[in-house]
């Protein structure tokens, strides 16, 4: 399985591997296998020591932390303080530590310093300018929540591919069967 990362910051895209949350909940990060590649393909790291079932708890429970924090941030609501220790507590770890090698840049990490460097860029976020670029996805069924860097600031959707085209599709299928029904009045 191949990560999304459509969110433009890597706590909200960590928040994301929970799809669906108001509907039929599809959870990506299942196995620790799978934390471990979340890690490599966000860009984070890369390479990571393998996961263990403890990390992918521990991993899951500042997922479930940044989304609270970031829906109470939406809603403009007070941030709730179980979430916010979480964060805060996790972004105090060690981050991953970026080695300069004959290929270039390198980063290896464990999982307890990838997992620390995500909950600094909530904090980053959270607490930085592109609070207000923060939008939810228009698809009623999608809970993704993604930076608007367009131009206006017009986004609606997660990603064209992912809900775009599927809201579209739907409203051109209820608008042709509207006029169809108009028409045979």
């Amino acid at each position: 399985m191949k990560h999304v990362f459509l969110c433009g910051n890597p706590a909200l895209d960590l928040a994301c591997t929970l799809r669906a949350r108001r509907t039929e909940r599809f959870e990506t990060l299942d196995v620790p296998d799978r934390l471990d590649a979340w890690y490599l393909e966000s860009g984070i790291v890369d390479a990571v020591s393998p996961c263990q079932e403890a990390d992918l708890v521990e991993a899951v429970a500042v997922r479930e932390a940044i989304y609270a924090l970031v829906t109470a941030r939406l809603a403009g609501a007070r941030y709730d303080d179980e979430a916010l220790a979480l964060v805060n507590e996790t972004a105090r770890k060690p981050p991953v530590a970026p080695q300069l090698a004959a290929e270039g840049r390198w980063v290896e990490a464990s999982p307890a310093q990838a997992l620390s460097t995500v909950a600094r860029h909530a904090v980053e976020l959270l607490s930085g300018p592109e609070v207000p670029l923060m939008k939810e996805c228009a698809n009623p069924e999608c809970t993704k929540v993604f930076i608007d860097r367009s131009r206006g600031g017009r986004r609606e959707w997660c990603g064209m591919e992912s809900c775009g085209n599927k809201i579209k599709a739907a409203a051109y299928r209820a608008r042709k069967k509207e006029a169809q029904s108009a028409g045979s009045v």
